[in-house]
């Protein structure tokens, strides 16, 4: 595999980070079987921002935990950096960003970005260092001795992105991790988002309920339908990469919310 890989590289070829074929994912329950993706093809290559959107039920977060090796498909192929997804959890991959910033109230901030080092066996000095980059690499330079109550909701949740960061996996997987924060706060963390992603080259999986949002981050923006969830429409970004949040107010990122929106629409008219 590896030299497989190397040689799409060598020939100027895009190596898929992660690749879906066929996907479907099917939940065994007391009430019957509740078919929670269906035939998912999707390719996400290196550097890539992808969003996903859809309603409730659609299966866009159970699809990025699948990912993850949090959930198994039941059909079809998904691969992570050409291998299995828990061969890739093995290989730390992937850094997870939950939609709760899940801090441990008794331990400072660098006590929890801290937290998966200790469990990987990092050395003492090793995570020190690996803990101040990242504090300053998502603005909470300074905090490290802080509690998590001490701390905003929305500086909690940049800790939560440095602790996903923190092994520096090229991967980043984020699961809602802005939608229980104002819009003030929020607008501000996409744009920190984007500088960070600039910065780090990271390929980054994104589940969101909000177009705007999806609209602004993302290089691609994959919508989904429920009942099963299903891709309806995969759009590429016309927008540069770099963003003011005033690019909102342009007609080429009004008309990308407007396809997000009809291809969201047009979801619902799937049957069960």
């Amino acid at each position: 595999m590896a030299e497989m890989i190397a040689q799409g590289k060598a020939q100027g070829e895009t190596v898929p980070v992660v690749e879906a074929k066929g996907v479907g994912l099917t939940f065994q329950t007391a009430d019957g079987p509740v078919h929670a993706l269906k035939d998912v093809n999707l390719t996400i290559s290196k550097g890539d921002f992808v969003s996903f959107i859809g309603p409730s039920g659609c299966g866009k977060t159970t699809f990025l935990r699948a990912v993850a090796a949090l959930e198994s498909p039941t059909e079809g192929v998904l691969t992570v950096n050409g291998m299995t997804p828990d061969a890739a959890r093995r290989a730390r991959a992937y850094g997870y960003v939950f939609q709760a910033a899940g801090l441990y109230p008794w331990r400072t901030i660098a006590g929890n970005v801290k937290l998966p080092l200790e469990i990987m066996g990092f050395s003492r000095a090793d995570q020190e260092e690996r803990v101040r980059k990242v504090l300053e690499l998502v603005d909470l330079g300074g905090f490290g001795k802080k509690f998590p109550w001490q701390l905003s909701g929305g500086m909690q949740q940049r800790a939560s992105i440095a602790r996903a960061l923190a092994f520096d996996a090229d991967i980043l997987l984020m699961d809602e991790p802005f939608g229980a924060l104002d819009e003030i706060v929020r607008d501000r963390l996409n744009e920190e988002l984007l500088k960070l992603w600039a910065r780090t080259g990271k390929t980054i999986g994104f589940v969101t309920h909000s177009i705007p949002e999806a609209v602004y981050l993302s290089t691609r923006i994959v919508v989904m339908s429920p009942r099963p969830g299903r891709i309806t429409d995969v759009i590429e970004s016309p927008l540069p990469r770099e963003r003011p949040l005033e690019i909102r107010d342009t007609r080429e990122f009004i008309e990308v919310a407007h396809r997000v929106r009809e291809g969201l629409r047009a979801g619902h008219s799937y049957d069960v």
